[in-house]
């Protein structure tokens, strides 16, 4: 190997880290908002990193949610789960897609989804695939456990 191929393998090595770096700060800022759902600064940040089209799809009904819609969901949170934290536990990268396994807990202060947890909390996983362009989110692809979070909070 010459001293040009080795420095060239170093600099596209280089590059390459840096820019899944820059997905992975990218994509951390939507679980930053996540844990701190009434956080203006956060949503602030979500706004940046997101581009002004981003949707977010739970399932295959043909409805997606909207940024906006998504922030006003936050705003629910923050009222709801006041202790809603949203904890990355690994987080994949291939390209502009990175998926990421997640836990949310929290403790409701008000029915959740029609149950009274009377003050318990909840634990679930939570899978996340989330597609950037230009080095904003573009699309978010979910899936969390709240049929188990809603047994937990049942007390069954």
């Amino acid at each position: 190997m010459t001293f040009k191929t080795l420095t060239a393998a170093a600099a596209l090595a280089t590059f390459a880290t840096g820019a899944l770096a820059d997905n992975s700060d990218t994509v951390q800022v939507f679980y930053d908002l996540l844990s701190n759902p009434g956080s203006k600064e956060q949503a602030a940040a979500f706004q940046d990193v997101t581009s002004e089209d981003w949707v977010s799809i739970g399932d295959y009904s043909g409805k997606s949610k909207s940024r906006d819609a998504f922030l006003g969901q936050m705003g629910g949170f923050a009222k709801l789960k006041t202790d809603l934290k949203w904890n990355v536990e690994a987080m994949h990268e291939a390209g502009d897609v990175v998926t990421v396994r997640s836990r949310a807990t929290g403790t409701p202060v008000a029915p959740f989804f029609g149950v009274d947890g009377e003050g318990r909390s909840f634990d679930i996983l939570t899978i996340d695939i989330h597609e950037l362009e230009g080095g904003k989110i573009v699309r978010t692809y979910h899936v969390e456990d709240w049929a188990g979070g809603l047994q937990q909070l049942s007390g069954k």
